[in-house]
């Protein structure tokens, strides 16, 4: 039996899509642990660590209670405070974001009954919600794999509740405490900071280049992290680790093609789920990759909860796209 816990909110989202489409559901950490459980066998264990508001806590509960490998303890109301968000696209991929409601933090305390997971799924939408106390009381107390989805650290709210970027000005002290980071380009390119003079420096908060992910992915390998992954969208994603002398590796994960996407809301959280699913199995940063493209795939295709496919129709869907030798790393 495998233990797996999922920290983050589990926010009230109304999303207008780039169709004009109107959704009105549960999000976020529901998405990461919809998709583990379809991944997962039904006696495993998959424990979401997170508050919500009274209102929502048995909608919540009753969304996951026909997934018999979920473990609902860690769904707590006694703050009566949960996230309700708004979120309206642009386009496929661009979204504006708004946030009237707000989860109380997660703290040390509130992991203590998952301690025993062998991976820790971290999916913040604002930088309180989990803190870096909270990942270092897990790196003291338990030996499981930490992934932390940048989402968080580098999104902050201003007074009127608009959800902005930030720069992760204090990203060096949250690495130790991180196995795998997981980002896209824009959160990449608010965690990247060289020196004053050095090349751009001059473009803090722009979506990270080409040219400079190898270097920020190497930074933070070299300050504790396991693994980096910045995903590209329509594009895939590409994973960085060090090899066995300590030499930078680059590994390119093609997308999973989707014929018809319906909503890319919860894609990340998604992926972040599959990523550390297929970690679990032997620490292959590529295999991990590609179930984490394969469940955000799933995800895009639909709106329900029941999109998930299960493990070995996603490994089907696996060797499809990928075939049994794909994914060799490039030094």
């Amino acid at each position: 039996m495998r233990t797996v816990a999922v920290l983050g909110p589990i926010p009230r989202d109304r999303i207008v899509t780039h169709r004009g489409e109107v959704f009105e559901k549960y999000g976020c950490a529901l998405y990461t642990v919809a998709a583990l459980s379809a991944l997962m066998e039904p006696t495993d264990r998959i424990c979401p660590v997170v508050h919500v508001r009274k209102q929502d806590e048995a909608a919540i509960k009753d969304l996951l209670a026909p997934m018999p490998n979920v473990d609902l303890t860690g769904i707590r109301s006694d703050t009566d405070r949960g996230d309700v968000v708004q979120l309206t696209y642009e386009d496929q991929n661009t979204r504006r974001e708004a946030q009237t409601g707000f989860m109380s933090p997660i703290l040390p305390r509130d992991v203590e009954f998952a301690l025993d997971a062998e991976a820790f799924v971290c999916v913040p939408i604002t930088d309180y919600e989990v803190g870096q106390a909270t990942l270092e009381y897990i790196r003291a107390n338990s030996d499981g794999v930490i992934l932390l989805d940048g989402h968080g650290p580098v999104s902050t709210l201003t007074l009127g509740g608009e959800r902005q970027h930030r720069l992760w000005a204090e990203r060096d002290a949250w690495l130790p405490s991180v196995d795998i980071l997981k980002m896209n380009l824009e959160e990449a390119g608010c965690s990247w900071f060289p020196r004053e003079g050095d090349d751009g420096a001059a473009a803090m908060g722009q979506p990270m280049t080409e040219e400079e992910m190898p270097r920020f992915a190497e930074h933070c390998l070299r300050h504790g992290v396991q693994a980096v992954c910045v995903t590209l969208d329509e594009e895939g994603c590409v994973a960085y680790r060090l090899d066995g002398d300590g030499n930078l590796e680059e590994h390119v994960v093609p997308r999973i093609p989707v014929e018809h996407v319906v909503d890319t809301t919860g894609c990340g959280d998604s992926f972040a789920a599959g990523m550390a699913f297929g970690y679990l199995f032997g620490r292959d940063i590529v295999k991990a990759c590609q179930y984490g493209n394969a469940m955000g795939a799933q995800r895009c295709a639909g709106s329900e909860l029941s999109i998930y496919l299960p493990r070995a129709e996603t490994d089907a869907q696996i060797e499809r796209t990928y075939g049994p030798m794909a994914g060799a790393a490039r030094a």
